[in-house]
């Protein structure tokens, strides 16, 4: 347990935190009692069970440091606290996916697509937040609007890393305060963008977690949103119709080549392939190219040539990689990655995927400085990635001017995120464990791979000690997907976090409702191997998780 368990008492002794009355009734009576110059409350309620929740508990409802933006628009942190009646004395600070910009019910949730299992079920206290700024105050703006804040310098801040180390403090304040009792242990959770927040959290605010749960992380989120442009141009250049660039059949005759010649590696062929990197040596795509003798779903060369391009990763003219490589897995016939890559069932969008909508306006508007205004139509968007220049346009997410004094780079990423150590983290006791789906469409599981590499050689290859890292194969961004889905990561993090329990295997099923699991592997267990071991069969029950070994 970290030394900040006197977390109020200290706050409050350097002026950090507002000096409420403690033990404070859940009902609009306190709003006053709770009002401070960063801080207002709007409303404060009784939630009891039943009511689609598992506990009674308290919810507040505030804002924290409203301002007005350099572009003229008003911002402000806008958060939900949830107070369980029967508290563990435990906090967790839920942190947001996407562009953030709304406030997401403050419930921890641990498991994806598994509503009834929250951090707040399990008796902790939740915040979250919107990261500074609404996502629907520019509607004039279109599909672009969700980004539109990135044209104010500390909207940028805020969503990079400053919301969370603005409202953190408060919100422990306001648990402590309500409970008149001070917490014993602070989580951080997220995925996703999320993930990013706690991968930064735990370099920029290393004494204010004991543990922190990152899954699917996009730490390298500007780095990622050139490869956008990359994969758009890929794929337009194959028929004009980025929607129609490939066939449902024909990505799942992909994940079918995949696994004919990967299956097996794990010693078993039951449609998972666990054996991720000896998978990269042993498939090869232009096996699937058609020739005069070959029937069914296989490739064009032009196909060929742009998953290819696309798994390399983008580059510039001169060959300087820009983002990262891509692992070839049995998830790139899944849903979830056509969502992001290829189509939605989205009209509005015209269908286009989610990395030529929201993707484009987040590239244009958020990561490049200055930012660019884009229209917020569909075709617009999409033509600024076709226009996107990876020698003149790429090197924008590092740029800097009078007025954005920091890079994209700089305030969306962890400061060592190029050489990482996480010493005080790691000094402070901090637990962090990160999963990633080897199949992610929008954040290279290679990337976070290489990440992790550094962290381990720059902690003399004891990097476990305090990080642990797993990859998920076939799962894409998040549950889903062809793969096992149905795990608890955020247990093995707590046992390891309050009883020096080292995580060691996690044994995950398939999520109900996964029909692409379902389809592929049936109701099965696996065992999910800290890196770098893969999962092997040594005999008896293939649906059972006991018949596999984690080794190297």
């Amino acid at each position: 347990m970290k030394p900040k368990i006197t977390l109020l008492a200290s706050l409050l002794a350097a002026g950090t935190a507002p000096a409420f009355a403690a033990g404070l009734a859940c009902t609009n009576d306190s709003i006053a009692a709770l009002e401070s110059a960063d801080l207002s409350i709007s409303q404060i309620e009784t939630v009891g069970a039943g009511e689609g929740f598992a506990v009674d508990h308290c919810r507040i409802l505030g804002a924290a440091h409203a301002r007005t933006g350099a572009d003229g628009k008003d911002y402000q942190i806008s958060f939900e606290l949830r107070l369980p009646n029967d508290w563990n004395q435990r906090f967790v600070h839920q942190f947001n996916g996407g562009n953030d910009g709304s406030v997401v019910p403050a419930v921890g949730e641990l498991k994806g697509g598994d509503e009834s299992d929250t951090a707040l079920n399990r008796g902790y206290a939740v915040v979250s937040s919107d990261a500074g700024h609404a996502g629907d105050a520019n509607p004039d703006a279109g599909l672009a609007g969700g980004a539109r804040f990135g044209f104010d310098p500390e909207a940028r801040r805020d969503y990079g890393y400053s919301a969370v180390s603005k409202l953190h403090p408060l919100a422990t304040t306001l648990v402590e305060t309500y409970y008149d009792d001070r917490i014993d242990y602070t989580y951080g959770v997220g995925g996703s963008n999320g993930g990013r927040h706690a991968m930064v959290a735990a370099s920029r605010m290393p004494e204010a977690f004991d543990g922190l749960l990152v899954g699917y992380p996009g730490f390298n989120l500007p780095r990622a949103a050139v490869q956008h442009a990359w994969d758009i141009q890929a794929f337009k250049a194959i028929n004009g119709d980025v929607r129609t660039a490939f066939s449902r059949e024909q990505l799942k005759a992909v994940a079918d080549g995949i696994a004919q010649a990967c299956d097996s590696l794990d010693g078993l062929e039951d449609g998972y392939i666990a054996d991720t990197d000896a998978c990269q040596t042993t498939f090869n795509i232009e096996s699937l190219q058609c020739d005069a003798a070959m029937t069914g779903h296989c490739l064009s060369k032009a196909q060929v040539a742009a998953l290819t391009a696309i798994h390399n990763g983008p580059v510039n003219s001169q060959g300087v990689p820009l983002y990262s490589d891509w692992p070839w897995d049995i998830g790139i016939g899944s849903g979830d990655w056509r969502f992001w890559k290829l189509e939605t069932p989205i009209p509005p969008w015209n269908n286009q995927p989610l990395i030529g909508v929201m993707g484009s306006a987040s590239l244009a508007q958020l990561f490049t400085t200055p930012p660019i205004e884009v229209a917020g139509t569909p075709q617009a968007l999409e033509q600024y990635l076709l226009d996107f220049d990876f020698d003149s346009d790429a090197p924008k997410i590092y740029a800097t001017t009078d007025r954005y004094t920091e890079s994209a780079m700089d305030y969306m990423t962890p400061p060592d995120s190029e050489n990482p150590t996480l010493a005080d983290f790691n000094n402070q006791g901090g637990k962090m464990l990160i999963f990633h789906g080897v199949s992610d469409p929008v954040f290279s599981v290679n990337d976070t791979t290489n990440w992790y590499r550094k962290l381990d050689a720059n902690n003399n290859d004891q990097a476990e000690a305090f990080a642990r890292y797993y990859r998920v194969p076939g799962m894409p961004h998040g549950a889903g997907g062809p793969t096992v889905d149905d795990f608890d990561f955020f247990t093995a993090l707590v046992d390891w976090v309050e009883q020096g329990k080292v995580p060691d295997a996690v044994v995950a099923g398939v999520m109900p409702g996964n029909d692409d699991a379902m389809a592929q592997l049936g109701q099965v267990e696996r065992k999910l191997c800290p890196y770098p071991q893969v999962a092997r069969y040594t005999g008896g029950n293939e649906a059972s998780a006991a018949s596999f070994a984690c080794e190297k």
